[in-house]
Parts: C-alpha cells; sequence; structure tokens
C-alpha cells in the first residue's frame, strides 16, 4: 500500500492536515468554552451582588440590628420576588443560605430548607470561595454540572452566602454553532488541500518515475531514453543531470565499442604478422638470407602490442586508484629536451621544423616518470599528427597566478588538419580516437591523452586544447613551479630557441 512515493506523499500530507484541523477545532472549541465561561462567570458574580445589596438595603431599614437570616425571615416575599428578578436577567438560580447550611431563600422557592448544605460544604465555602466548588454538583447536592459563584455577607452573628448556580457551564448553543463553523470551512480546505498537494505529488514523482523507466532501459544497454526535463526547480536539475549522464553513457559506449574494434584490430593485425613470418621461417618459405628482416618486423610488432598492454595496465591501475605520485623537484625544460631528442628519427623522417622557446631552465615539483609519459605522449602526438615539412613549436614559459603563485606553463603546437570544433569536447575521453580512419595514427589506442588529463588532474593542474582546421593544434598544461637546485646546472644557459 505504502511502496509508492507517490502513496507515501498523499498519505502523510492527509494526516498532517486532518491532525492540524482536529488541534485547531479543539483549540478553537476550548477557547469559545473558556470565554463563554468567563463571561457567564461575570454575570453571575454581578447577580450576587445585586442579591447582595437587597438584602443589606432590608438590613439597613431595620437599623441593622437584625442578621441576615433574619432580615430574610421577616421580608422573605419581597426578597423572593427580587431573586425572581435577578435570575431572570442573569439566567441563573440564586440562592441564599445561612452559616449552618440551611436553605432560607432561593429563586426557585420561597421556602426553607433545612441541611441544604453540609457543615464541611459550608466550611469550604467560607474558607475559599473561589476556589470551593465552583464547576462541581457539590457533593451531590445537584444532579449535574454547575457553575457557581459564592459571596459571602459576614457579620458577628456568623457568615451568609450568596450562592448563584448556572447549570450552563458555557454556551453549548453557540459553541456547537462555532465547531459546526469550523469543520464545515475546514472540510473545503482539506478538499482544496489534498487537490493541491495532488498536483504537487505528480508533478514531482512523474519525472521520478521516467528515471527509473530510463534507468532500467539502461541496465538493458538502452541509452537512447531520455527524461522530459519542465521548470527550474530541484526535480527539474535532477532530470537534466540524469540526462546529462545518459549523454556520457551513450558517448562511454559509443567509445567502448570503438575501443574494442580498434583493440581487436590492432591485436589481430600485429598477430596475423607475426604468426605468418614465423610460420614462413619455420617451414622454410623465408630463404635464410631474409630471416634478419622479418625477424626486425617480428620485434617491431611484438613492441606494438607490448605498448597497447601496457596502455591497457596503466588505464586499469588510474581507474583503480593505484597509481601514487612520487613528487620531486626536477628540471622540466631538461625533461622535454631529452624527450625531443628521442624522436630525432621520426622528426628527420618526416623533416619536421622543430622550435623550442624556453629562456632560461624551469623546474617544477611533480612526478617525473608521471610528467615524462605525459610529455613523451603530447610530443608523440604533435609528430604523429604534423604532415612532412610541417612545424612544432614547443615553449616553456614561467606565470604567476593568484595568491603569487607561480606556475610552469607547457606548450606544444603542431601544424596540421587540426581537431574539428564538435571533437575538442571528446578528445581527452578514454578511447577516443579523432583519426577513426587510422590514416595517420595507426598504431595508437586512444587512451594517451585520457591518460595525460587524469595524470595532470591528480597533481591538481589541468591540461587544455585549442585547433584550426587546417591550421594547427595545440596543447597547454601547468605545473607548480619547484626552487632551483643548487648542484643542477643548465645544459642550454641561453634556451632562447632550439631548432
Amino acid at each position: 500500500m505504502f511502496k509508492s512515493v507517490f502513496t507515501k506523499y498523499m498519505t502523510t500530507f492527509t494526516l498532517i492536515i486532518l491532525f492540524s484541523f482536529l488541534i485547531l477545532i479543539l483549540v478553537v472549541s476550548s477557547m469559545v468554552t473558556n470565554y463563554s465561561i468567563s463571561t457567564k462567570q461575570a454575570m453571575m458574580e454581578s447577580s450576587a451582588e445585586m442579591a447582595a445589596n437587597s438584602l443589606g438595603a432590608y438590613k439597613k431599614a431595620t437599623g441593622d440590628k437584625d442578621s441576615y437570616p433574619i432580615v430574610v425571615k421577616n421580608n422573605r416575599d419581597d426578597i423572593y420576588n427580587s431573586l425572581i428578578t435577578i435570575d431572570y436577567l442573569a439566567n441563573s438560580t440564586i440562592y441564599i443560605i445561612d452559616s449552618n447550611g440551611n436553605l432560607l431563600c432561593s429563586s426557585e422557592s420561597k421556602s426553607v430548607k433545612n441541611g441544604f448544605l453540609n457543615q464541611q460544604q459550608v466550611k469550604n465555602i467560607v474558607l475559599e470561595p473561589d476556589k470551593a466548588y465552583k464547576i462541581s454538583k457539590i457533593d451531590d447536592v445537584f444532579s449535574d454540572l454547575r457553575l457557581n459563584y459564592f459571596y459571602l455577607l459576614e457579620e458577628a452573628q456568623g457568615t451568609t452566602i450568596v450562592m448563584v448556580s448556572s447549570p450552563d457551564v458555557g454556551d453549548p448553543v453557540f459553541t456547537s454553532k462555532m465547531i459546526k463553523a469550523i469543520i464545515s470551512v475546514s472540510l473545503w480546505i482539506f478538499l482544496a488541500a489534498l487537490i493541491s498537494v495532488y498536483f504537487i505529488s505528480e508533478r514531482i514523482v512523474e519525472p521520478l518515475r521516467q528515471i527509473s523507466q530510463a534507468a532500467q532501459n539502461f541496465a538493458k544497454g538502452k541509452f537512447d531514453t531520455r527524461v522530459k526535463v519542465s521548470g527550474h526547480d530541484e526535480v527539474a536539475t535532477l532530470a537534466e543531470a540524469f540526462n546529462n549522464m545518459a549523454d556520457s553513457l551513450g558517448r562511454l559506449e559509443e567509445t567502448r565499442s570503438t575501443f574494442l574494434a580498434n583493440v581487436s584490430h590492432d591485436l589481430r593485425t600485429p598477430m596475423t604478422t607475426i604468426s605468418g613470418f614465423v610460420d614462413g621461417i619455420i617451414d622454410g618459405t623465408i630463404p635464410e638470407e631474409k630471416r634478419s628482416y622479418y625477424l626486425d618486423i617480428i620485434s617491431s610488432e611484438v613492441r606494438r602490442l607490448s605498448r597497447l598492454v601496457s596502455s591497457l595496465l596503466q588505464l586499469s591501475r588510474i581507474e583503480a586508484g593505484e597509481t601514487k605520485l612520487k613528487m620531486a623537484d626536477f628540471n622540466l625544460s631538461e625533461k622535454a629536451r631529452q624527450i625531443l631528442i628521442s624522436f630525432e628519427g621520426k622528426i628527420d623522417d618526416k623533416k619536421i621544423d622543430i622550435e623550442f622557446n624556453n629562456e632560461q631552465d624551469i623546474f617544477v615539483n611533480a612526478d617525473t616518470d608521471a610528467i615524462h609519459q605525459v610529455i613523451y605522449n603530447l610530443t608523440d602526438n604533435a609528430i604523429k599528427f604534423t604532415p612532412k615539412s610541417g612545424s612544432i613549436i614547443i615553449t616553456l614559459t614561467v606565470k604567476t597566478v593568484e595568491k603569487r603563485m607561480k606556475k610552469a606553463v607547457f606548450s606544444i603546437k603542431n601544424s596540421g588538419n587540426g581537431i574539428p570544433a564538435e571533437e575538442i569536447p571528446l578528445i581527452f575521453d578514454r578511447f577516443y580516437k579523432s583519426d577513426r580512419s587510422r590514416g595517420l595514427d595507426k598504431t595508437g589506442t586512444g587512451l594517451g591523452l585520457y591518460i595525460a588529463k587524469t595524470t595532470l588532474i591528480n597533481h591538481g593542474e589541468d591540461i587544455k586544447v585549442s585547433s584550426e582546421q587546417g591550421k594547427y593544434t595545440e596543447f597547454v598544461f601547468t605545473l607548480p613551479v619547484a626552487e632551483k637546485p643548487a648542484t643542477e646546472k643548465s645544459d642550454n644557459p641561453t634556451g632562447k630557441k632550439n631548432k
């Protein structure tokens, strides 16, 4: 019953609204009852004073020589008529009681009733008239609960009690009407609230349903499902984030498929070559004098397989978080020169013009081996995609960033076809290869730039790419500058431009 979010949401809000209205009814009815009792008590107090003043007037007429019980006895008819009038005005019964608890007269009857109250009841009233039997049956003197008020007339002969009693504790008619009105209004408000909560809940839950359905489709390998985004609230933000995730998953699935195709090709081609040449050597198809030539080809293909396996193993370690950086100060300029020299053969074969701009050696604090691979990958890519007689410009500078922190800036720019604008956001994705035709990149796996970017992110830095089709491609990354070791000497003091 309560499995869905919508049901829980509706049930919770319904209970909250019902309890709120119930508490409202109880509070209002209590306030109305208390107000009615207060108003009734004020009228009863006035009635008691009027009755006491009437008795006082008859007492003064005798020169105050008679006690109140005697005054009542001598003027019972007149006092009875006065009490009836006061009873009518206050809608309460008025009793005149002596100190022994005998009923001297009341608005109900002018006859005397002995033992109307016992001595303990009289004592309680005299001691605490404001508290004694305020709302009570007065120990079963009355058959129902009554609101009672006591006014004491004290004299030497004893205390005479004027008691005003009313069976109407508050105003039940007014209270009943008030409660009915509140319930009626509450029902309409409750209906309006339910309708509002229904539509609000539906607006919140429907995108969640769509997300759930889309997630189930993703589990089946269908990444084309999208969630409809409407509005600008948190749910819309969630739906938009989900769609972005779906786009990323779709691209990842596409790159994964491409990667599998590329890796299959990269594995199958050298293995086929190796197998064919080895079989040729074994069965004698390849003559003795040409075996060295074909063994060199086999060695090259083995190294190609080794590079592929090494890249895959490194990718696995990076994604598993097993790569730990060994930070140290080293000469970035010298590192770039050494890597550039290692590509001398390829550079000469393509007759590439190299420009190395570095005014002075720059020392950085980073993982030497990791940065070596970053620069090696970038240089290898630049040479690979630079046409014959093209140019490569490597620039190393130092810039000051926020808080006066100095950063080493490494830039490598090569001429060539460039990267299409729509592919630049994808260039650092895993397994992504811009040269899908494999016309220029015959050995790459699409992991070099991803590994380079991940390595720099682990250093707290980043790498950026800019390109213009038909003209150039440029990669730029930064590293924190370190103090130059005292024992380190530059191999190229001027270092401004090397070709």
